[in-house]
């Protein structure tokens, strides 16, 4: 049986990287910062496996922390696959860009060298489409694909996840290539990531359609989303542990993209009782908004911004199949108000 170590096991793209393994027969090792959590991990996959016999032994669990080196070898002993989804992902930047960068960046260059100490072969790692469209599109390009790179000086790759994803994913290619080549990598660089959680402790993404079914804002910015849905981004990570036509590949994971007026009419006519809003603020508004909500902050420079990306690459290379947009955006707004997370 095949084992594979999972980082961050315990994040929301995590817990479904971890659902899949174990559905699709992988002896499963999951890090989590705490080892409190792997109960949270273990209680979030378990009604939704397809076999939950020899649990505890397909399913066990290491404390690791990013900044830390502490573990990391005995984690990787005997382990055939490393699958580093653990990564940061605030909603608001962070007073010193450093508190996202570091971690991000060491924790990846960690586990890569881990890793190679431990002779792993295989590395399947989480990025971002932040590592690829903070750049300008050329004449005659219209959509973002996986042989451009966030230019940490432009506007949008400058912010300080952008920059922490791009810095990341480029440690992850440069140590591959110049210290060890024997590593076949592939990186899954996912859009804004929607879809129903597995359980009540989720990532930041999410939290924009809860903002938007408890009419936060009275008007919406002029901004536009590329999404792909929660299940196909764990998918693509799964797919690729033996898929050999994705290694030493970048590949965007996108379903298609919709803008934040968009997504707010969709979920007004699905719920027509909510508070949803969806008129469209004015620019400067949204500017002077901006000195009061970090969060506002955050996106000034995609205002206006098209977010075109294409995830053709993910079809040709693993067949895969993306879910709607609109039901990715659905299914995380039917889970938030069946759960209680939506204002009465």
């Amino acid at each position: 049986m095949t084992k594979v170590l999972i980082t961050g096991a315990s994040g929301y793209i995590g817990k479904h990287v971890t659902l899949q393994l174990l559905n699709q027969g992988y002896e499963v090792r999951a890090s989590v910062r705490k080892l409190s959590k792997s109960a949270e991990v273990r209680d979030a996959v378990t009604p939704h496996l397809i076999d939950s016999n020899d649990l505890n032994s397909r399913l066990t669990f290491v404390e690791l922390d990013l900044e830390k080196d502490s573990g990391w070898s005995e984690a990787l002993s005997g382990v055939d696959v490393l699958l580093h989804t653990a990564s940061p992902f605030p909603l608001v930047s962070p007073k010193d860009e450093n508190d996202l960068i570091r971690p991000a960046v060491d924790g990846t260059l960690r586990a890569l060298k881990a890793a190679k100490t431990a002779g792993v072969k295989r590395v399947v790692l989480t990025s971002s489409v932040a590592a690829i469209y903070g750049c300008e599109l050329p004449a005659g390009v219209s959509a973002y694909d996986e042989t451009f790179w966030s230019d940490i000086n432009h506007p949008v790759g400058r912010v300080a996840y952008t920059k922490s994803k791009t810095l990341a994913e480029k440690v992850a290619w440069d140590f591959v290539k110049n210290e060890a080549p024997e590593i076949a990598l592939t990186t899954i660089n996912p859009v804004l990531v929607l879809g129903a959680p597995l359980d009540k402790n989720f990532g930041s993404s999410i939290s924009l359609v809860e903002r938007i079914l408890n009419g936060k804002d009275p008007m919406l910015p002029d901004l536009k989303f590329a999404i792909v849905d929660v299940r196909d981004v764990a998918a693509m990570h799964v797919d690729a542990i033996k898929n050999d036509s994705s290694k030493g590949e970048r590949i965007i994971a996108s379903s298609g993209t919709k803008s934040f007026i968009d997504i707010a009419k969709l979920l007004k006519s699905t719920y027509p009782k909510s508070k949803v809003k969806s008129a469209k603020a004015p620019t400067f508004l949204i500017h002077f908004l901006s000195l009061f909500d970090g969060s506002i902050k955050a996106i000034l420079p995609q205002l206006g911004k098209p977010m075109n990306v294409s995830g053709a690459k993910a079809t040709r290379l693993l067949g895969i199949s993306f879910i709607p947009v609109d039901v990715a955006i659905k299914e995380s707004a039917t889970y938030l108000i069946k759960n209680g997370f939506i204002k009465s």
